[in-house]
């Protein structure tokens, strides 16, 4: 018998606990119990909890200063003409213009750089 639960099963109370019971008590009818272990179930679902509201909390925040800036956007290029765009950078250093797909050749007719009318060449 090594575990506490062992003991009390096996009828010995503990010397602490035994000082306790007031005298004259029969021991063998004697009822020990034990406090439950400790749930983790209600921390941990306050922690969830807390975590999907504050980025709740956040998305909402983001949204809505979206809106706040499209709308503020709207209104001065409406009233004063100023206006925005937005553009994609580049796609990188030593990235250079290939095909899609290798092994495939473009449609026919169709030309990568538009064609210039012979007035805007040089003459020489």
């Amino acid at each position: 018998m090594q575990l506490p639960d062992e003991q009390f099963r096996a009828g010995h109370i503990p010397t602490e606990v035994y000082r306790q019971i007031p005298p004259g008590t029969d021991v063998r009818k004697v009822v020990i119990v034990q406090e439950a272990p400790r749930s983790y179930a209600g921390p941990i679902f306050l922690i969830l909890a807390k975590t999907l509201g504050a980025v709740l909390v956040l998305v909402v925040l983001a949204f809505v200063v979206q809106i706040i800036a499209a709308s503020i956007v709207a209104v001065l290029s409406a009233s004063c003409g100023i206006g925005y765009t937005l553009s994609r950078g580049s796609k990188g250093r030593g990235s250079s213009r290939r095909s899609p797909a290798k092994g495939r050749s473009r449609a026919p007719g169709r030309r990568s750089t538009p064609v210039r009318s012979k007035s805007r060449y040089r003459s020489k």
